[in-house]
């Protein structure tokens, strides 16, 4: 039995019925009731209180990890989530963690991250460690301005990074968990290429099919925005990636390919796939 958290998002939704498709009897956890593929197992659980998840990881082979915000809940110790599966009898980890911990090691969220990673090494299981870049999900934040106005307010509209779909990480987080080859590893998860604001912007027109108009936010009108549904330091944080990517940042990783077997989706494959919500 694989047990995955998260299981209701963007990576674990997608996660789920890909091991449920190959035959894996699974469990879906998630903090609120949510329907699940047939067959799958549901279960409620807070992994800001780590014991929560005991239920839900006996008898089970493997654990996919996805935090979230639960990584800085207050009295938080997702340290001890690493302990609870070694305790069950859980053999292998797969952690999504981020490329933050490589590429700006030093904010609070990804010293956190990295502490996390370096738990599960030392914790005697099996483990796997993925580490995606900016998700091409992200768009979502634009849907109600494209539906009512047909406009993508961002700043920067020019500077790119390799978003990933989170249909990949999905992918590449199924091949960790039922593949032994992937044991050990720590992967880089980017899309195929570079794309900025500005080209997502086209994508998300051309998968319409109507013209959606481009509008450039100041640093400091995004970070206004951006504030009312995050702290202003990761809003700062965010933006200081989004407007200067590193060259790490900025680069295209073959991990996704090397692991599928296959390119990474571009954007505007998820663009195409995800119309609906910006109609």
């Amino acid at each position: 039995m694989i047990v995955v958290t998260g299981a209701t998002g963007n990576i674990g939704r997608p996660l789920t019925q890909a091991l449920a498709e190959a035959g894996e009897q699974v469990t879906a956890v998630s903090r609120h009731t949510a329907a699940v593929p047939d067959g799958v197992r549901h279960m409620v659980a807070d992994l800001s209180e780590p014991a929560g998840l005991r239920p839900a990881l006996d008898g089970a082979k493997a654990l996919f990890l996805l935090l979230s915000g639960d990584l800085h809940a207050t009295g938080a110790a997702p340290a001890d989530i690493i302990g609870e599966a070694a305790s069950a009898g859980v053999r292998r980890v797969v952690l999504l963690s981020t490329l933050g911990v490589v590429t700006r090691p030093f904010g609070q969220t990804r010293m956190a991250m990295r502490a996390l990673e370096d738990t599960l090494r030392e914790s005697g299981l099996e483990w796997a460690i993925l580490r995606p870049g900016g998700f091409a999900s992200n768009a979502l934040w634009w849907a109600e301005s494209v539906r009512a106005r047909q406009v993508v307010a961002a700043p920067f509209g020019d500077i790119g990074v390799p978003v990933i779909d989170p249909a990949d990480i999905a992918a590449v987080a199924a091949a960790c968990l039922l593949e032994d080859r992937h044991a050990g590893g720590a992967y880089e998860l980017t899309g195929p290429e570079v794309i900025t604001p500005r080209g997502q912007t086209e994508a998300i027109a051309a998968a319409l099919g109507t013209p959606v108009r481009f509008h450039q936010l100041t640093r400091e009108e995004a970070k206004a925005a951006m504030s009312r549904s995050m702290p202003a330091e990761l809003a700062d944080d965010t933006l200081d990636i989004l407007g200067s990517p590193s060259p790490a940042e900025s680069r295209v990783s073959p991990d996704v390919e090397r692991i599928l077997g296959r390119a990474p989706r571009p954007f505007a494959d998820w663009a195409a796939r995800h119309v609906a919500a910006f109609r």
